[in-house]
């Protein structure tokens, strides 16, 4: 059986979450590194546009092989809002900014598959 597509997305989405919070966190815990720069991850939007989604076939002859994988998000260095005069250039407000924003994204992926999850249990119950 082939997954979800949807279930996939939310997937990919949380698993990106994950190395922004990765990288957010280890902002902060450098916060105080004389000549530190933030870093960023790249936006899951990039990311996703990079996806190249496997198609079928029933020849290998009816399509071009090439690499169908997800490409590994790269870091960026990120916009700061200001850049203290030991060259660190990491804002706590801004990365708690962040930090939110990740947050509310990973309620977010969780209550999709919540209601998704209810709404299969649903149609398999109603079909016993």
């Amino acid at each position: 059986m082939q997954p979800i597509f949807l279930l996939d997305l939310v997937s990919r989405h949380a698993q990106w979450a994950t190395v922004r919070q990765a990288t957010v966190t280890g902002n902060i815990a450098n916060a105080n590194t004389p000549g530190y720069t933030a870093k960023e991850v790249e936006p899951f939007t990039s990311v996703l546009d990079k996806t190249h989604l496997a198609m079928a076939k029933t020849a290998d002859s009816h399509m071009d092989l090439r690499d169908n994988g997800v490409r590994t998000a790269r870091l960026d260095g990120a916009e700061t809002w200001a850049v203290t005069h030991s060259g660190n250039s990491v804002s706590l407000d801004q990365e708690m900014l962040k930090a939110e924003e990740i947050n509310r994204s990973y309620t977010l992926d969780m209550n999709i598959m919540r209601s998704f999850h209810r709404m299969l249990v649903s149609s398999v119950r109603s079909q016993g």
